[in-house]
């Protein structure tokens, strides 16, 4: 996160370690042909980083990709590039952001291009756009795809016969063509290496999450938080730079409970903190900062979200074991938030509220993701009623700035704090 300057900011260990990491990543792909090193685009829910390190190919996530151009106030013009090509207002905006930086050059965060995928690793979770988006980026790469089927959590649970299936797929199907796209047989010893290291660097993001039921709290588990789960959710879970960054922000955030200081926001510490939220679906990434304001603004902060536990539930108790790789591989695509039901959804948002001791909900609704947007209005209603807690309903978009009203989300929000105050005025004391 940033500070009030540039100073305060370099100050901050994570941070600067972070910044580091992405940078160097992007560098390395940008010179990745130079370097013999094969590429592998994936997303983030479920994937198999641990895997493509394995091989010592680099990942390349899309979303990740789409969601900086957001921030850099980039998509707006790719999304059109891509509406010109032919596709939908109603497609996923990460799409059309892609496929529109893709036409444009595929110039990454850091000025530099990004390279050819050598291959595509789809591991379906639960968002069907996944498939549509990789028949489309093999239609222009003319590269192998490994398609690895997750099967949905339905019923609201993880069988035997269903991470069977997934460990089949990938012992049959996905590494032969991962050894084939790279000219290297499986090292499995190496593979557990670095899926011990996601273990440990999974111990530290639990502890930084918890760290939110401290009043006040330390961190902003939403916005802040999405600065917290890049290196676990992108390039660099398996790694031991993502040990380090997680060790470096535990220590930060520890001192920040010690302190009882709360979060870092781009105008400052939060100190007075009046609402305690918990926040269903993605931010807007366009107007992020904005966005951000209309929430630290009022005293508010997020002390739970769904959307930093789309790329892994670790807070609920999953840790990659090294010692069953295929089984814990198999185990993490099968139990990301976007392959779970609605009703374990409510579930876990139900958990969060009462654990987190939070006043109330948010959910934002994203215009072009159905697989959060689906049956948030049901959800926020079940949420109400089991709770007690009122919820606010607000609709943004991903990466659209067309889809993205100011001054219509802070009158919802600010009328939503003012049902907070007037629900606490009247309750007994």
């Amino acid at each position: 996160m940033s500070t009030t300057t540039t100073a305060d900011v370099e100050k901050e260990p994570s941070m600067i370690l972070q910044k580091q990491m992405i940078g160097d990543h992007f560098h390395e792909l940008a010179r990745a042909k130079e370097l013999g090193k094969k590429v592998v685009y994936t997303f983030v829910p479920g994937n198999l980083n641990e895997l493509i390190w394995a091989f010592d190919m680099l990942p390349v996530h899309p979303e990740i990709n789409a969601l900086q151009s957001g921030m850099r106030k980039k998509s707006g013009a790719y999304i059109q590039e891509a509406e010109k090509a032919g596709h939908s207002e109603d497609v996923c905006t990460y799409v059309k952001c892609d496929l529109g930086m893709m036409k444009k050059g595929n110039i990454g965060p850091t000025g530099e291009r990004l390279p050819a995928p050598d291959l595509l690793l789809l591991s379906y979770t639960g968002c069907f756009t996944f498939m549509k988006w990789f028949e489309l980026l093999q239609r222009e790469y003319g590269c192998p795809v490994a398609m690895l089927h997750v099967p949905y959590q339905g019923d609201g649970e993880i069988t035997p016969a269903m991470k069977q299936y997934v460990v089949d797929q990938l012992r049959d199907s996905v590494i032969p063509l991962m050894e084939q796209v790279s000219g290297k047989k499986l090292d499995l010893e190496r593979l557990k290496g670095f899926l011990g290291s996601s273990s440990r660097a999974e111990d530290d993001l639990c502890a930084i999450w918890d760290s939110a039921k401290h009043k006040p709290s330390p961190i902003d588990s939403y916005f802040g938080g999405v600065y917290y789960i890049g290196p676990i959710f992108s390039a660099f879970r398996g790694l031991p730079q993502a040990e380090e960054y997680y060790k470096s922000l535990r220590a930060e955030v520890d001192a920040r409970v010690a302190a009882k200081r709360g979060p870092t926001t781009p105008d400052g510490e939060l100190k007075d903190q009046k609402f305690r939220l918990v926040v269903e679906g993605p931010p807007n990434w366009t107007s992020f900062r904005d966005f951000w304001k209309m929430f630290y603004g009022e005293g508010a902060v997020v002390v739970a979200s769904t959307y930093t536990k789309v790329g892994g539930l670790y807070d609920r108790g999953f840790r990659h074991d090294p010692a069953n790789p295929l089984e814990t591989m198999a185990e993490y695509c099968l139990g990301c938030y976007t392959n779970r039901n609605l009703p374990t959804r409510v579930d876990l948002i139900e958990k969060y509220i009462e654990e987190f001791a939070a006043d109330g909900f948010v959910v934002n609704s994203i215009k072009s993701c159905n697989s959060f947007s689906a049956g948030q209005l049901l959800m926020l209603r079940e949420l109400e009623k089991r709770t007690g807690r009122p919820g606010a309903f607000i609709e943004s978009d991903l990466v659209d700035p067309r889809y993205f009203s100011g001054a219509n989300i802070k009158n919802r929000l600010d009328s939503y704090f003012q049902m907070i105050d007037a629900k606490r005025a009247s309750s007994p004391t």
